[in-house]
């Protein structure tokens, strides 16, 4: 028969006591040898019980023994990409090289904190050559190109210097597919500020930029034809400026006629007052001086810088008009056409019809209708 008994480890008073389960077999009519303990019956005979502890998932146990540190060889994720490299507290942290699978894109560099950061190369499959392709190397910054780094836009065309926020900004140097070069400042992933861009042929802008487009104050050497442009520029369309020659001897192109500087003396046709042998102090050059009559028998007026003077035959009723042109003792004034312009210059107006005659008769007899 089982009992269970109190067996009391201790003679002080309060101390705990253990509950034995005891295997001996007694008779029943042996006395219990110890006395109840002290107390309540009731709390003394409750039975003791303990609430199990849940049990966590299997799959944390397995990841606590799987946290990643240190150096790892190909660590697959669930959609493909592999990560070979180094860890630390189960992220990608130091030197390593990521491929994406779906992209087939790969990067090999630094890594800080499961992001790209410091300096890697990132590159991409190239069907044609059948291998990858780099495509940008420099610096990285929160899983973004920041600092100076080198992106790869095509064979012949690429950027060279600064990024921030996966975006071309600060000084860089860009060389584009059709032969273009521009050096200068870059916000914005486009030409913004002070820089220069020269062209294929030779022809460059030096100024200022703005939105990617040529704003403010430049110039613009057109070096092909031997010319400079100096002006204000308004989202690439030059507004007002100055153009003078510019190398225009060594130009391979240059224009037909150069241009003439300000305060020359070439400056074409312009009137300029000249002195003539026969001018006097007292003479005006108010009146016209007469013209040789054009040869032919066409009739019409010839002009030489005031009155008319009446050429071919001489028109009825108009006889009067060859007594007033002139006083016997006129003398010719100084000339108002340039030197290169020789004295018996003339404009001639032809009246093949006779409207012009017409019209003189048709003055002649109003006039003397008022008188």
């Amino acid at each position: 028969m089982t009992h269970v008994i109190w067996a009391q480890t201790s003679t002080s008073p309060g101390s705990p006591r253990i509950l034995a389960l005891l295997g001996a077999h007694r008779a029943p009519d042996i006395p219990n040898p110890l006395p109840a303990p002290p107390g309540p019956t009731g709390a003394a005979n409750m039975p003791i019980s303990k609430c199990l502890q849940k049990s966590e998932p299997l799959w944390k146990g397995w990841d606590r023994k799987a946290q990643k540190n240190g150096l790892r060889h190909q660590v697959y994720a669930v959609n493909g990409d592999c990560y070979v490299g180094e860890w630390k507290d189960n992220m990608k942290h130091g030197k390593g090289t990521q491929i994406w699978k779906k992209k087939g894109a790969i990067y090999e560099g630094d890594w800080k904190f499961g992001k790209r950061d410091g300096y890697g190369t990132l590159s991409f499959p190239d069907q044609e050559m059948g291998k990858h392709r780099k495509v940008y190397s420099g610096w990285w910054k929160d899983d973004k190109k920041s600092g100076y780094g080198i992106q790869f836009f095509g064979p012949k065309e690429y950027y060279e210097g600064e990024w921030c926020g996966n975006q071309r900004s600060g000084w860089g140097r860009m060389y584009y597919s059709n032969g273009d070069t521009y050096e200068g400042q870059w916000l914005n992933d486009k030409p913004h500020g002070e820089g220069m861009l020269r062209q294929k042929n030779g022809n460059r802008y030096e100024g200022y930029w703005q939105r990617g487009m040529k704003n403010g104050s430049g110039r613009f050497f057109h070096l092909d034809h031997g010319q400079l442009f100096e002006g204000l520029w308004v989202d690439d369309v030059a507004k007002c400026g100055t153009m003078i020659d510019f190398g225009r001897d060594e130009a391979p192109e240059p224009t037909q006629f150069p241009i003439p500087k300000v305060g020359s003396t070439h400056q074409g046709p312009v009137a300029t007052p000249r002195e003539t042998e026969n001018s006097t102090p007292a003479a005006t050059s108010s009146l016209a001086r007469p013209s040789p009559d054009p040869p032919g028998n066409r009739q019409g007026f010839v002009f030489s810088q005031g009155i008319p003077a009446e050429t071919g035959s001489i028109p009825q009723g108009r006889e009067h008009l060859q007594s007033r042109q002139h006083p016997e003792d006129w003398q010719p004034g100084p000339s108002m056409l340039p030197n290169s312009t020789p004295a018996s210059f003339q404009i001639q107006i032809l009246d093949p019809d006779g409207v012009l005659e017409e019209a003189l008769a048709m003055f002649k007899k109003t006039e003397a209708e008022e008188d």
